[in-house]
């Protein structure tokens, strides 16, 4: 029986394998403790790799792992073991570039963090419930710096990228003080 791809996790971690961003949709790993185990793992098996001008891919724990990294940051993108590698890839691709799109290309960690609620968002855009809604870059970041913008936001193309952050982070705010 066919079905959908379905991504188990989305990770984001430092260059010391700590977490900037990562949202989980399986039961794979139920405990906090096996996520930050699985992490671990994951780093360690790959910090020796140059995943940096394309993506790699692995398996790990009876887990398909697409990776890439820029700067200090990793991306990971996690499947099961009878996933579709380029459809993890896809996946892992626009994240990355989604990220870097949001980040006005100066993807590294204090970026990262700062702009911790668009990585965020952007991941919601991604991927929901392990069902990928949407791999293309430019729709991911469209989507995120209009999120809710009550439908009176300009279309992306149509903001400069400090207009669209700034709409991001009133939004947020707005968001928060409800």
């Amino acid at each position: 029986m066919e079905s959908c791809p379905l991504i188990k996790n989305i990770l984001l971690l430092d260059s010391e394998g700590k977490r900037v961003a990562v949202k989980y949709y399986s039961d794979d790993w139920p405990t906090l403790a096996s996520k930050l185990a699985f992490e671990k793992s994951v780093f360690t098996k790959t910090q020796k790799t140059n995943a940096r001008a394309e993506a790699e891919i692995g398996m790990f724990d009876s887990f398909v792992v697409v990776y890439k990294f820029i700067s200090d940051l990793h991306f990971y993108v996690t499947g099961g073991d009878d996933e579709n590698e380029l459809i993890l890839a896809t996946v892992l691709q626009g994240f990355f570039d989604a990220v870097a799109l949001l980040l006005r290309s100066n993807v590294e960690k204090r970026t990262a963090l700062e702009n911790l609620d668009l990585i965020l968002l952007c991941l919601d855009e991604i991927v929901d419930g392990g069902i990928i809604l949407e791999t293309e870059p430019s729709l991911i970041a469209g989507k995120v710096v209009t999120h809710g913008a009550d439908g009176g936001g300009a279309p992306l193309s149509e903001q400069t990228i400090s207009q669209a952050l700034a709409s991001a982070r009133e939004h947020l705010a707005r968001s928060l003080l409800k």
